[in-house]
């Protein structure tokens, strides 16, 4: 059964009757903030590379020579090093690094900061101990450890974030995949400039952009088409190029993503958490619950319908259900049917609302819509039709995007924590990028309604 029919599958029927509020709210979702905490320190690999550089410009961990007399091999010209002075078994001395403490730079001395080169010539240990420690990793000797640690106090030594992504192999990147419907445009069409403007996985995208720089990160974005399920090796092509992978919607099918999650962390948003990825996402049942009820209850109107998003999206799918449940509940009619069916934008939305008005359907008394945008294209269809918002047909959004606040007819919509949804999801692949079982695998921010004039309110305005 694909989503489409599972969504029609859930669809309650036609009934009509006293609606009585239900005798108590549903249990609330504990808020979940993004984590926005310090820095933490990536985890680092047993070893050093070999291709990290030393001061004498060749490759790989070496000590300073013994003196006169002391047998050496000779590397690509280089004498190997032979045991570290220091007589510690097993260690070798880090050579001294080019302005250890001062430089003299035309007779005057200039201070440098110091480098992992000094912090291992100081605590008298290799280069790679020093990484171990510093890095936590493979459980260096106490001994060590306090060498160490006391150099780099006595020093002032501050690991450098470059170097210690290079100790680690990462790209520092994130990919980003957002699907985008392309559809056809003509110069008539009000809405063909729409993706001009700023949307929800725009606004998305900046709070993972935003995150993403806290932590020393870029992000690469790429936009796929609503059928294009395995984009032909282009996912896996951004899988390359980056450390961790944050999908918006449905990009993949169930499979796909658990091939994908195999090779690379990935987070999902509006998905389902596996054993293998984490999901990031509003609580959709209880934002459109709290919008049915003021509805249905709070203005009594008793017929709704909804004007979905992609047929497919997680997001648009658990919201008709629970908008059909809560019409069924109490009692009232929940007009359906693949005329309704929209594609969350703007355009999508008015030819719906066309269509219907062209075949000369009736009405319900509210249209609640899957996102702003597509709400945005019915006002703008019905207010053309003379179709008056909300004397005759009352209109919601899902999602306050900033335009639904400064609407001639303000929107009424439920609001989500759009960038924190991004900030949230980058924050959880950082944590899986650095080997660190997140808190949750399953994250799900609240959700609020937001009253304003174009479901009746009048004309108080809510921010």
């Amino acid at each position: 059964m694909d989503a489409e029919s599972a969504a029609n599958a859930g669809r309650g029927a036609r009934t009509s009757g006293p609606a009585t509020p239900p005798t108590s709210p549903p249990v609330g979702v504990t808020k979940i903030t993004s984590p926005n905490g310090p820095a933490e320190e990536r985890s680092a690999p047993d070893e050093l590379p070999e291709a990290a550089p030393i001061p004498n410009g060749h490759t790989g961990e070496q000590s300073a020579p013994d003196g006169p007399g002391t047998a050496q091999t000779a590397i690509d010209g280089l004498p190997e090093a032979s045991p570290a002075p220091n007589g510690l078994t097993g260690e070798q001395s880090a050579p001294d690094a080019p302005g250890t403490a001062q430089t003299a730079i035309d007779g005057l001395a200039v201070s440098v900061p110091p480098t992992i080169y000094d912090v291992a010539r100081a605590a008298g240990v290799s280069i790679a101990s020093v990484s171990r420690v510093l890095n936590g990793r493979r459980n260096p000797r106490p001994e060590t450890r306090d060498r160490v640690l006391q150099a780099v106090a006595e020093l002032g030594f501050i690991p450098d974030g470059a170097a210690r992504a290079l100790s680690v192999r990462l790209k520092e990147v994130a990919g980003v995949i957002v699907r985008q419907p392309w559809a056809s445009k003509t110069p008539e069409d009000v809405f063909a400039d729409e993706d001009d403007s700023l949307q929800f996985p725009d606004m998305i995208n900046r709070g993972i952009a935003e995150a993403a720089q806290r932590r020393g990160f870029d992000i690469l974005v790429r936009s796929v088409s609503l059928d294009e399920h395995d984009p032909g090796g282009r996912t896996l092509a951004l899988a390359r190029k980056s450390d961790g992978i944050i999908l918006h919607d449905r990009v993949l099918e169930p499979d796909q993503l658990e091939r994908l999650a195999r090779q690379i962390p990935v987070v999902t948003l509006a998905g389902v958490a596996t054993p293998m990825t984490a999901n990031v996402s509003s609580d959709n049942p209880a934002g459109m619950r709290d919008l049915a009820r003021h509805l249905l209850y709070d203005h009594g109107y008793r017929s709704i319908s909804y004007i979905g998003g992609h047929v497919d999206s997680p997001d648009s799918i658990a919201r008709f259900r629970t908008l059909a449940a809560e019409v069924a509940d109490a009692g009232a009619e929940f007009v359906d049917g693949p005329q309704w069916q929209g594609n969350y934008t703007a355009g999508g939305g008015a030819r719906v609302m066309n269509n219907l008005l062209a075949r000369r359907t009736d009405l319900p008394r509210a249209i609640v819509c899957a996102n702003d945008q597509t709400a945005i294209g019915v006002l703008y269809a019905l207010e053309r039709h003379g179709i008056s918002v909300p004397g005759d047909v009352a209109v919601t959004g899902f999602d306050d995007i900033p335009v639904a606040r400064h609407l001639h007819t303000q929107l009424t919509t439920v609001r989500q924590r759009i960038r924190e949804l991004g900030e949230t999801a980058f924050e959880v692949l950082y944590s899986m990028i650095n080997r660190e079982t997140p808190v949750d695998r399953d994250i799900v921010l609240p959700t609020m309604l937001i009253r304003r004039q174009s479901c009746g309110c009048g004309e108080a305005r809510q921010p």
